[in-house]
């Protein structure tokens, strides 16, 4: 047997193990046991080809004013296989390939070509500066990119001036309108030419699932971003074990929002669609995703919290203009009581509501940070099925979920099948670090061995950095990171993220950040919270003209309940009046270092 035959069995014992484990799990709410094995992203590719030829796949606005237009299975495969061909004429076979832009199409297809050949994906963030952009190109040595016209003048420059690998430059625009610039879309008519000729050195290309397929740099809120190294093998076994604790199905449409160099987008959205069958319509950014919502009609969508409480807050500022606030309350209350005797009130009385998620969802999928679960529940009560879960790149990304028929809104859920959490070095408060185990688990991180084995041990538990515990009946819950945890003076650890998410239920806060005054005089350790506040909300509570003053009344008057319930090393201190946005990453995390994040700037 060739060592190629005998890596392809390795792959597909491997694979079957996976979904015979999900088949085997006796966990109640493993009940969507229907997963096929897939070895790697050109098997998931084919094998969905051939499952679902004429399935809608995608739907993008070519033109931005036009209308959705629908790409099936079945002519993604041929511009993948065009595309793949005409990179392996242009020297890319088997080198690394940057990829970069809004969400799209194009970026899809070029993530299947790359990877589905046997070569290494490397999604940039589109919100880099230049020079970071360059940074992450040289760090990476990719030889291509791909990326929308935008980046022309950038990718050009970074070209020619000799300090990258950067060889090939593929434009997502049809017309690029330089000699050093290639097509995209010309790049898939080149291939498809090439294919017919008898070109087949694409197709028959043999991926190899252990190695380095997806180079990802974390957006990372304490210093250099890391380069996480991902397996198509690591990929795949999140896909065979996700859906099997809540439903998802063919005819599933996802809208894709957040950005798709991020592993939660990635594989949750762009990837599990494939797999399932399922389509994917690109949402054109925020400002029109309420008209996307009607326009497309999903039935799931990922999301962040801000994203849902902007909405669900949203939704309860109109009931109450239109003075249909106890009414609604009423129905709610009923319903969660007819539900249980599958008679289920919404249709009459939450039309409206749904209509703003376009009329046929069913899945509103929360990631990235903690929300509150009063939020998750009153989203249940209008008939989503609103599930939060927890990830990291590392983890490529899913680390556990809430499973649909038994969610618990103040978790981040239960492990996947196949998959193990715990907590190790915990405290007096049963608090410890959360790890993780699975197939799902990072090669490690790009020419970095030390800090590898600093987070990954002996046994293949992966050291998450965060903070939190695990009940008796296997849910997780989180508290903070471990590096954010504030030590007080007399030993006593404070987590920051809950005193946040205490801030953050008031309905007049933006925004908040808590930290040490290190500079604070004294035995006490002084906690300080900035704020910045919702102007609108403020106006609806204290009237039209408020001051500073005012504003920090209102504050102090919040702060001293949440003191009051607290211990008193934990309670805050001081108060700062946010003026300015804070600062984040590119992730739309707050930057905890920044030492302009501490002013009342």
């Amino acid at each position: 047997m060739t060592e190629v035959n005998e890596k392809r069995r390795r792959a597909l014992e491997w694979a079957q193990k996976v979904v015979d484990g999900v088949n085997n799990d006796p966990r109640p709410f493993v009940k969507c046991k229907e997963s096929r094995p897939i070895t790697d992203i050109k098997d998931l590719l084919t094998s969905s080809v051939e499952l679902f030829p004429d399935n809608i796949m995608y739907l993008q606005k070519w033109d931005p004013k036009g209308e959705y237009e629908p790409i099936t299975y079945r002519e993604c495969m041929a511009d993948v296989n065009g595309l793949g061909t005409a990179m392996f004429r242009a020297g890319l076979k088997n080198k690394r390939v940057a990829v970069i832009g809004p969400n799209c199409y194009q970026w899809c297809s070029t993530y299947l070509a790359v990877t589905a050949g046997g070569g290494c994906i490397v999604p940039l963030d589109k919100e880099l500066s230049p020079e970071e952009i360059k940074n992450q190109i040289i760090r990476s040595e990719a030889s291509g990119v791909v990326f929308h016209k935008k980046y022309t003048d950038i990718f050009r420059e970074m070209k020619a001036s000799g300090d990258t690998d950067l060889e090939v430059l593929i434009s997502f625009d049809d017309e690029p309108g330089y000699d050093d610039v290639l097509s995209w879309r010309n790049m898939i008519e080149e291939g498809k030419l090439l294919l017919a000729e008898g070109d087949d050195s694409y197709i028959t290309a043999e991926v190899d699932n252990e190695a380095m397929s997806i180079l990802i740099f974390t957006s990372g809120t304490t210093g250099k971003p890391k380069g996480v190294m991902l397996s198509q093998k690591n990929v795949c076994a999140e896909l065979m074990i996700a859906p099997t604790i809540f439903t998802l199905e063919a005819e599933d449409r996802y809208l894709s929002f957040l950005p798709l160099h991020h592993t939660y987008e990635c594989t949750c959205c762009f990837l599990m669609a494939i797999y399932k069958g399922s389509s994917v319509a690109f949402c054109q950014g925020l400002k029109y995703i309420t008209k996307n919502l009607k326009e497309t009609r999903p039935t799931m969508m990922l999301g962040v919290p801000a994203l849902y409480e902007k909405l669900y807050r949203t939704i309860w500022k109109n009931v109450r203009k239109q003075g249909k606030e106890k009414l609604l309350k009423k129905v709610i209350k009923v319903n969660r009581v007819t539900r249980k005797f599958g008679i289920d009130l919404g249709n009459k009385f939450f039309g409206e509501i749904r209509a703003i998620f376009g009329g046929r969802m069913k899945t509103l999928i929360c990631g990235g940070a903690k929300i509150d679960p009063e939020i998750l529940d009153g989203l249940r009560d209008f008939g989503f099925n609103a599930l939060q879960g927890y990830g990291l790149t590392e983890a490529a990304p899913m680390g556990a979920f809430n499973p649909q028929d038994a969610p618990n809104s103040r978790s981040v859920g239960v492990p996947f099948p196949g998959q193990e959490i715990k907590t190790v070095n915990a405290n007096e408060e049963g608090i410890g670090e959360i790890c993780i185990r699975g197939e799902n688990l990072m090669m490690g991180y790009f020419h970095d061995p030390e800090e590898t084995a600093r987070v990954i041990d002996s046994e293949g538990w992966f050291h998450t950095g965060d903070l939190g515990y695990v009940d008796s009946d296997g849910y997780a819950y989180l508290t903070g990171r471990a590096k954010n945890v504030i030590i007080t003076k007399n030993g006593k650890n404070v987590y920051p993220e809950e005193i946040e998410y205490q801030l953050g239920l008031l309905p007049f806060v933006a925004e908040s950040f808590v930290f040490e005054d290190t500079n604070a005089a004294g035995n006490d350790t002084v906690i300080v919270a900035s704020v910045k506040v919702d102007e609108e909300e403020v106006r609806e509570l204290i009237g039209e003209d408020f001051s500073d003053e005012d504003l920090k009344k209102l504050i102090w008057t919040h702060v001293d309940e949440i003191n009051d319930s607290a211990p008193p090393y934990r309670r805050i201190r001081k108060v700062i009046l946010r003026k300015k946005d804070f600062v984040h990453n590119t992730s739309s995390k707050l930057i905890r270092f920044a030492e302009e994040n501490k002013t009342e700037e």
